[in-house]
């Protein structure tokens, strides 16, 4: 099996990296901190294509110790442990975990007391805001670097890199246009050289011309249309998210599939679901709100593959609720006054007053407290005077929003007269 294109150009050294000089240039973090042949555990929080498994490598390289490496997608405890085992000979070890994000709670726990001994540096790598993915002990307990997209200049040098690689073998790039190269690539070193590596694999002969088209056209063939930071990333969650708003369960279980065999984080396609319940759904099923939560912390807890069971469980039955967007609409339309009209007053008889001067300027005065009177309700006016009567919020047509239109009607009479 031959090694991939951008295998064998990975950079050996730190100064054949390219990008990423705020961490590993000269004057960069991570250099100085390597100088000093000390290193905390950190995560390392970029995009794909950005460098993470390369700099891990290179640390190792530099400090010249024993290095492990797992990618959360398969491994699991028993493999943390067994690394944990091989590393107590040792006075300082690296794990490099990619895709840390994958790992459950529970997971990550099994790191902790061996990143608080020393027993192994970790280094963790993700394309997830580590804020959200991983879990606040462990946080605590390592250094966030940001990585950030490769930009043009850095992929005219890696470009140059293939081009000096395939002259070695007899093989010229004849590169006229280079605008699809590195829209594809998308900031992307690993996907550049594979957009390159398929144009000279389909080439017959020892002259490759790279073309905007030729590169589209390669594009289509070969790749899987699917990209976690790019369009189709998008447009996927779009049709799964308006599948589900148009309840259509087959649809939105299919869309969701495509994204989890592509490789999307499941955990991402739980929060859009939780988003949904409210937006889409809301007050026609307030159980879909629960539920949507429920999935997303099952999800984080026991990870892939088994969470996608629970996933489809949630999408189901989002997409079989009825629906409202009102309560959506509601905020919307408070918001968009709330814009026209500034900062309003609050008027006196809802403010706090928990000093005598607050009292003494008429604040709380006048407030009626509810649970005073008969049905736990007294019809006062909680906006401001400016915009008394305004109406936010119109109950769906549903039968959950058909009770509450009933009750808001009997308590308030005609002011909330639907």
């Amino acid at each position: 099996m031959s090694i991939p294109l951008a295998e064998q150009l990975r950079p050996t050294t730190w100064e054949e990296f390219v990008g990423q000089e705020h961490l590993v240039g000269k004057n960069g973090v991570i250099r100085k901190l390597l100088a000093s042949k000390t290193l905390p555990s950190i995560i390392l929080w970029g995009p794909p294509g950005t460098g993470k498994t390369t700099i891990a490598g290179l640390i190792a390289d530099e400090l010249q110790v024993p290095f492990f490496k797992l990618n959360a997608i398969d491994a699991g405890v028993k493999d943390i442990r067994s690394i944990i085992q091989k590393a107590q000979p040792y006075k300082t070890a690296i794990l490099f975990l990619d895709e840390i994000h994958r790992f459950s709670k529970s997971q990550q726990d099994s790191l902790l007391h061996a990143v608080e001994k020393g027993t192994i540096t970790l280094i963790g790598a993700t394309t997830e805001n580590p804020s959200f993915e991983i879990i606040s002990p462990l946080l605590s307990r390592c250094q966030v670097y940001v990585l950030k997209p490769l930009d043009i200049s850095d992929l005219e040098k890696l470009l140059q890199r293939a081009i000096d690689f395939y002259l070695s073998k007899n093989i010229s790039l004849d590169i006229q246009e280079k605008e699809a190269l590195f829209t594809y690539s998308g900031g992307d070193a690993r996907k550049l050289y594979n957009v390159v590596e398929l144009l000279v694999d389909s080439s017959d002969g020892n002259v490759v011309v790279i073309t905007n088209d030729s590169v589209e056209e390669i594009v289509k063939q070969k790749f899987l249309l699917y990209d976690k930071q790019g369009e189709y990333h998008y447009d996927l969650i779009s049709a799964f998210i308006k599948s589900v708003r148009n309840s259509d369960p087959n649809a939105a279980i299919y869309w969701m599939a495509r994204m989890l065999e592509g490789g999307e984080d499941p955990l991402f396609i739980a929060r859009r679901m939780i988003i949904l319940a409210s937006e889409d759904i809301g007050l026609a099923n307030p159980n879909a709100l629960l539920l949507a939560n429920a999935c997303f912390d099952a999800v984080h807890k026991i990870g892939m593959p088994e969470a996608r069971i629970v996933l489809a469980e949630c999408a189901v039955y989002l997409a079989s609720s009825p629906k409202s967007n009102a309560s959506y609409m509601a905020i919307e339309r408070a918001t968009e006054l709330i814009h026209q009209t500034g900062n309003l007053s609050v008027p006196l008889h809802l403010r706090n007053a928990p000093t005598q001067l607050m009292r003494s300027l008429n604040y709380h005065k006048g407030y009626k407290y509810p649970h005073d009177f008969p049905n736990h309700f007294i019809e006062q006016e909680c906006l401001p005077t400016e915009i008394s009567g305004t109406t936010f919020y119109f109950p769906a047509d549903n039968s959950k929003e058909n009770e509450l239109k009933n009750y808001l009607k009997k308590l308030w009479k005609d002011k909330y007269n639907f």
